[in-house]
């Protein structure tokens, strides 16, 4: 597997669109239900010339998972640099949100990954939220601690991963309901009111 990273105002590298083609793939229908044969489609190719870039369908699962990873993975290092503070968990949060908002691949692949599995998601479910699960974890020496009942901190991940990834993936059934596009920006901001909201109870009984 090949790794290219265009130059910026460049267009897309071959492998930068097999990579976007399969991610958008994966997302829809799942690892099991995609063949290499639909993302060469999307892509314009043969089957074949993917092999140019990708070994087989496991490695190209792999790279879209890891692309996806360093995307989503970067504003928990970035609040691993600092003392843990009400202000700066929620622009943490707010930038996860922003981020499924903007590309809603991630929760897409995962929820079809607990469904029906897919290979490498363990590891990318370790990734992005071991420090999160594990009070005395750190990230560059500082602790992510939620909680003074440890016990609680795995749960209180989940709650809040839940609130945020099954938004992006079940707020489009709720399109009438809500009255608005569950992508535009006032929605967003409703979203962001309730998190803020709830993570500010959170604080209030850490601080009780």
């Amino acid at each position: 597997m090949e790794t290219h990273i265009a130059a910026s105002g460049q267009p897309p590298t071959t492998a930068e669109r097999i990579l976007d083609a399969a991610e958008d793939l994966f997302a829809g229908k799942g690892y099991s239900a995609t063949s290499l044969g639909d993302v060469a489609d999307r892509v314009g190719i043969r089957t074949p010339s993917l092999y140019n870039h990708f070994r087989n369908k496991e490695a190209l699962y792999e790279a879209v998972l890891e692309r996806l990873l360093q995307d989503f993975s970067a504003p928990l290092e970035e609040l691993g640099k600092a003392p843990v503070t009400y202000d700066r968990v929620f622009l943490w949060l707010e930038t996860i949100v922003r981020q499924h908002h903007a590309n809603p691949n991630l929760a897409r692949l995962l929820q079809h990954a607990a469904l029906s599995g897919g290979p490498h998601t363990n590891e990318l479910i370790d990734r992005l939220f071991r420090p999160m699960f594990q009070p005395d974890a750190t990230i560059e020496g500082d602790a992510i601690t939620l909680f003074k009942d440890s016990g609680l901190q795995p749960w209180a991940v989940m709650a809040f991963n839940n609130l945020v990834m099954s938004y992006v993936t079940m707020a489009p059934m709720y399109r009438d309901l809500l009255g608005q596009d569950p992508f535009s920006e006032s929605a967003l901001e409703n979203q962001l009111n309730l998190i803020k909201s709830l993570l500010r109870a959170v604080f209030e009984y850490r601080g009780a």
